[in-house]
C-alpha cells in the first residue's frame, strides 16, 4: 500500500471587511485591497523554482534586487495581465485538449498564481481542459508513455483545510486507472481554487495506491503504482481508519476530506462509516446528485409542474444513480410525499435489467428501489413500458439512449427530460444534437460533459446545460470551510440544487440551459456559499465563532486572489528636520 501527495497551493489573503456584493465576487480575481507585501526568506533559484513565490517577469527592480534574482530573469518587465496573454497566445497554438493540458499543468508547477489567473479568466474555456474529459485522456495517454512528466510533489502545508483522496479504482467512467488516477484529485483542487475561491496552499491532493486489477497496467514495465491486485476486506479498511485518523490528529476535525472514484463496492459504506465522524462527502454520490437534482428542479420551470409528477427512470444503479435518487426523495419529501411515495416514482436499470422485487443478487442499496413489475431486459423495453417523464443516463454505456428511446419519450412527453450525465463525452448516452433534433427541439436536456450549441434546421439554437459537478463542490467547500462545519448532511446537497436552480433564468431556460452559465460559475459558487453558511448557524452546524453579522463579507474574506504579492520591503520616512545628518564639524563646534 501507498500514499501519493501532490502539491498544496498559496498563502491565505488578508480579510477584507464592510458589505460583500457580486461586483466585489467578480473582482474578486483583481479586486482592489488585496494586494499586499510578503516576506519570504529564500532567496534566488529557491524564487524562481518554487510556483508559490514565481513571478516571472512580473517582478520588479526592486523585488529582483532585494530577493537575488536580477541576474537570473530577461531584462524585460511585464504585468501579469501580459503575461496571461502570452500564455495564451502559446495556448491557442495548441491543436489537441492533451497539448493544451499539458501546458497548463506544466504553468501550474512554474508559476502557480498565473495558472489561476489565467483559469478564472475564462473557467468556461479551460475547465474542460484542466478536468473532465480532457484529464482522463491526458493520464491514460500521456502518463502512460512519460509517467513521472506530470506527477510533481512539493512540501505538505502545515496548515490544510481540504483534501480530495482518491483509490483510483473507478476513474471517470475509465475504470481502474491505478495511481494514474492521481490525475482526478489534481484537477477537482484545481476547480476549488479557480471555481471556488479554495486557498490552493489549504488543499492537498491524495492518491491511496492499493494496487490494482487492471492487468493491462500491472503487465506494464513502465507502470509507476504498486504491482499487484487490489487489496480488500480488513487490510483495505484499516488503511482508510488510518487514512483518515492521520488527517484529522494533523490538520484536525475540521479538514474537509472529499472521496473521488472509489468503486461502487466501496463508495457507500465508506461514505456511511464516516459522514458522522468526520467533515466529509463523496462528490460522486452526493455532487453529482445536487446537480442532477438542481437540473431537474430548473426544468420544473419549463413543465410547470412538481417533482411528484413526475416518473423517472435511471440507467444505470450505481453510486451516482442511488445518490441522485436519494435526493430526489428528499426533494419529494418537501412537497409532501412520504419516503416510500416518493420511491415508488423512481425506477433503475443495471446490468441485469429493470431492477424489480423478488430478483436475486440485489444489495441494500438497490432494493430500496425495486418494486413490483415483470422483468424487463432492456432499457427500450422499460421505457416504452413505464412511460417515465425523464430519463437519466449514469451507467457510461456510449448510445445508451437510442433514437427509438428518444423518439419514444417525445411521443408520450410534451417536455421530456432526458439527462445523459456519463463522462467523459465519448461515454454520453446521447449527444444534446441528437436530443434535440429527435425531439423537435422539445427536449429538455443535460449532460456531465460538454457539448456545442446546437440549431436546428428551423433555426432555433440550444445552449445545452452541463450537469458538472463544479456547479456544487466548490462552492460547498468554500461555505464548510468558512465556518467550520464538521459533518455533511444531505441538507447541505439539497440546499445547494436549490440554491443552483434559483440561479437559472427564464432568458437561460429559453436557450437551452438548466445551469448558469460555467462564466458565471465563480458568482454561482459564492452564492452557494453564503447560502450554505446561513444554513449552518441557523440549524447549529458551524463551529466558527462567534457568527458574522454580514455573512457575504465572511465568505469573502476566504476567497483567494490569483493576484501577485509584493515582496518590496515596506518602507517609511521620518520627518525631514530629522533625517539630517550630524557631523563632525558640529560636534566639535559644542
Amino acid at each position: 500500500m501507498g500514499l501519493l501527495t501532490g502539491s498544496p497551493g498559496h498563502p491565505p489573503v488578508a480579510a477584507t471587511g464592510g458589505r460583500a456584493s457580486l461586483q466585489a465576487m467578480r473582482l474578486c480575481q483583481s479586486g482592489p485591497g488585496r494586494k499586499g507585501s510578503v516576506s519570504t526568506k529564500k532567496r534566488g533559484y529557491d524564487i524562481t523554482r518554487n510556483p508559490h513565490l514565481n513571478k516571472g517577469m512580473a517582478f520588479t527592480l526592486e523585488e529582483r534586487l532585494q530577493l537575488g534574482i536580477h541576474g537570473l530573469l530577461p531584462p524585460c518587465f511585464l504585468s501579469q495581465d501580459v503575461q496571461v496573454l502570452r500564455v495564451m497566445k502559446s495556448y491557442e497554438t495548441r491543436s489537441n485538449p492533451l497539448d493544451k493540458y499539458i501546458l497548463l499543468m506544466t504553468l501550474q508547477d512554474r508559476n502557480e498564481k498565473l495558472f489561476y489567473r489565467l483559469l478564472t479568466s475564462d473557467v468556461e474555456e479551460f475547465m474542460p481542459i484542466v478536468y473532465t474529459p480532457t484529464v482522463g485522456l491526458a493520464w491514460i495517454v500521456f502518463l502512460f508513455s512519460n509517467p513521472a512528466a506530470l506527477l510533481s510533489t512539493h512540501g505538505v502545508s502545515l496548515w490544510l483545510q481540504a483534501i480530495v483522496v482518491t483509490d483510483g479504482e473507478r476513474i471517470l467512467g475509465l475504470g481502474d486507472l491505478g495511481s494514474y488516477g492521481m490525475g482526478i484529485p489534481v484537477g477537482k483542487l484545481a476547480l476549488y481554487t479557480a471555481c471556488g475561491g479554495v486557498r490552493p496552499q489549504q488543499c492537498l491532493p491524495v492518491l491511496l495506491d492499493v494496487g490494482t486489477d487492471n492487468q493491462a497496467l500491472l503487465d506494464d514495465p513502465l507502470y509507476i503504482g504498486l504491482k499487484h491486485k487490489r487489496i480488500r476486506g480488513k487490510e483495505y479498511d484499516d488503511l482508510i481508519d488510518e487514512f483518515m485518523q492521520a488527517v484529522t490528529d494533523k490538520y484536525g476535525m475540521n479538514c474537509l476530506i472529499q472521496f473521488e472514484d472509489f468503486a461502487n463496492s466501496n463508495a457507500f459504506r465508506i461514505l456511511n462509516k464516516y459522514r458522522n465522524r468526520y467533515c466529509t462527502f463523496n462528490d460522486d454520490i452526493q455532487g453529482t446528485a445536487s446537480v442532477a437534482v438542481a437540473g431537474i428542479l430548473a426544468a420544473l420551470k419549463i413543465t410547470k409542474n412538481k417533482l411528484l409528477d413526475h416518473t423517472f427512470v435511471f440507467q444505470g444503479a450505481g453510486e451516482a444513480a442511488l445518490g441522485i435518487a436519494h435526493l430526489l426523495i428528499m426533494a419529494m419529501a418537501k412537497e409532501g410525499l412520504s419516503k416510500e411515495e416518493a420511491a415508488r416514482r423512481i425506477w433503475m436499470v443495471d446490468s441485469k435489467g429493470l431492477i424489480v422485487k423478488g430478483r436475486s443478487h440485489l444489495n441494500h442499496e438497490k432494493e430500496e428501489f425495486a418494486h413490483e413489475h415483470p422483468h424487463l431486459k432492456t432499457l427500450d423495453e422499460v421505457v416504452s413500458t413505464i412511460k417515465p417523464t425523464a430519463i437519466i443516463g449514469v451507467a457510461a454505456i456510449a448510445g445508451a439512449f437510442t433514437e427509438k428511446i428518444i423518439r419514444d419519450m417525445a411521443s408520450f412527453n410534451e417536455r421530456p427530460i432526458i439527462f445523459a450525465l456519463s463522462n467523459p463525452t465519448s461515454k454520453a448516452e446521447c449527444t444534446a444534437e441528437q436530443c434535440y433534433q429527435l425531439t423537435e427541439g422539445r427536449g429538455i436536456f443535460a449532460s456531465g460533459s460538454p457539448f456545442s450549441k446546437v440549431t436546428l434546421a428551423d433555426g432555433r439554437s440550444f445552449y445545452p446545460g452541463q450537469g458538472n459537478n463544479a456547479y456544487v463542490f466548490p462552492g460547498v467547500a468554500l461555505g464548510v470551510i468558512a465556518c467550520g462545519v464538521r459533518h455533511i448532511s444531505d441538507d447541505v446537497f439539497l440546499t445547494t440544487a436549490e440554491a443552483i436552480a434559483d440561479m437559472v433564468t427564464e432568458e437561460h431556460l429559453a436557450e437551452g440551459r438548466l445551469y448558469p452559465p460555467l462564466s458565471t460559475i465563480r458568482e454561482v459558487s459564492f452564492k452557494i456559499a453564503v447560502k450554505l453558511v446561513n444554513y449552518a448557524y441557523k440549524h447549529d452546524m458551524a463551529s466558527v465563532y462567534p457568527e458574522p453579522k454580514d455573512k457575504e463579507a465572511f465568505v469573502l474574506s476566504h476567497i483567494y486572489s490569483p493576484d501577485y504579492d509584493s515582496f518590496t520591503l515596506d518602507t517609511y520616512t521620518w520627518p525631514q528636520e530629522a533625517m539630517n545628518v550630524q557631523d563632525k564639524r558640529l560636534c566639535l563646534s559644542v
